[in-house]
């Protein structure tokens, strides 16, 4: 079973999201929220790396997926989200951790079947494709979902190499 954490990155909440899988088979290991409270943004960035190296000391994960930055109405929000990712990626290449990015369309479709879902749909999806008991708070369910999307375009690659791996066998036939 491959296990991935899920980030979705923010500057004053950094979901995180831990879920097992082996084929079409998803277990739930653990998810929450980093708290940054009002601190100072570099002590929220150093925040965010040490969370983030705690969970991977935690689970040790085969992978990591977080999501790609949007373009925000606000630049200043943009570059803040993009400081919070980057930390959250240098504490996962720093253990050696493959590190996967995802847009929220491309986590959306992965997750619900359209990329325009709402934060509500994501939720309901992810507690019904891990059997929650009940729906996780809104950035822990971000980052489940991430998850949940990293997994399936690692399944989807195993089936696109298979197929591609069968028709070479043909040629040669």
């Amino acid at each position: 079973m491959a296990i991935i954490l899920g980030i979705d990155p923010g500057s004053r909440f950094t979901g995180y999201g831990v879920i097992s899988h082996q084929g079409s088979k998803f277990q739930y290991l653990g998810s929450g929220c980093i708290k940054l409270g009002e601190h100072a943004f570099p002590i929220r960035l150093k925040m965010i790396y040490q969370g983030v190296n705690q969970l991977i000391e935690q689970f040790s994960p085969d992978s990591f997926a977080i999501e790609q930055v949007f373009m925000a109405h606000n630049p200043d929000s943009a570059l803040k989200l993009g400081q919070a990712r980057g930390a959250a990626i240098v504490a996962a290449t720093m253990q050696d951790v493959p590190v996967s990015e995802y847009s929220a369309r491309q986590v959306k479709q992965a997750v619900v079947g359209t990329g325009s879902a709402q934060k509500t749909q994501v939720q309901e999806m992810v507690k019904r494709i891990l059997k929650l008991p009940g729906t996780p708070q809104a950035d822990a369910a971000d980052a489940l979902a991430i998850a949940i999307c990293h997994a399936h375009s690692e399944q989807n690659l195993i089936r696109l190499a298979g197929s591609a791996t069968k028709t070479v066998r043909r040629r040669l036939r």
